[in-house]
C-alpha cells in the first residue's frame, strides 16, 4: 500500500508541480523567452504528462499474475522517475543554467527532482521486496496461468 501510495504522489504531485512552477512568468509566460524556448518547456511539460499518466497506469492496472504485478510495478518505477533523471541532466548540457539570471543562481530544484525521483524506486522496493508491500501480488482481478487465480492451493 504505501509503495502504491509513493508511485501515486511522484506523478501527480510532479504533474502539477510543473504545471505550477512551468506555465508562469518565470518560464512559459516569460517575455524574454524566444518562442523556441517556449516549444521545449511545452515539450517537457508535455512529456511529463505522459510519464505520469503511464506510471499511474503501470502502478494500478490489474494483471493476472504476481509476476506481472512485480512488472508492471517496475515499469511504473522506471516511467515514474525518467522525467526526474532528464531534469537532473538537463544541468550538463553546455550554457545550460537551472535558473534564469534575475531569478537567482544554484540548482535549487535539484532535491526536489532526486526526491520525487528516489520516491519511485522506494515505492517499487517496498511494494515488491520491503516492509510489508505485498511481494508484487497481483491486483484485484485476473487469474493466475491455471484459470483459478493467483495463489489457488493444488488440488483437485
Amino acid at each position: 500500500m504505501l509503495g502504491r501510495l509513493l508511485l501515486t504522489l511522484s506523478p501527480l504531485l510532479g504533474l502539477f508541480g510543473t504545471i505550477l512552477f512551468d506555465f508562469n512568468s518565470t518560464h512559459v509566460l516569460n517575455p524574454r523567452w524566444p518562442p523556441h524556448a517556449r516549444f521545449h518547456n511545452g515539450q517537457t511539460m508535455s512529456m511529463n504528462a505522459c510519464l505520469a499518466l503511464a506510471t499511474l497506469y503501470y502502478t494500478h492496472r490489474r494483471t493476472p499474475t504476481a509476476a506481472a504485478a512485480r512488472d508492471s510495478l517496475f515499469t511504473a518505477a522506471v516511467f515514474g522517475s525518467l522525467y526526474w533523471v532528464t531534469a537532473l541532466s538537463a544541468i550538463l548540457y553546455p550554457g545550460s543554467l537551472a535558473l534564469d539570471p534575475e531569478y537567482g543562481e544554484g540548482f535549487p530544484q535539484a532535491p526536489v527532482f532526486v526526491g520525487f525521483g528516489a520516491a519511485c524506486w522506494v515505492g517499487w522496493w517496498v511494494e515488491t521486496r520491503g516492509w510489508g508491500g505485498g511481494g508484487g501480488r497481483r491486483r484485484r482481478g485476473g487469474r493466475g496461468s491455471d484459470g483459478r487465480g493467483c495463489g489457488a492451493k493444488g488440488g483437485g
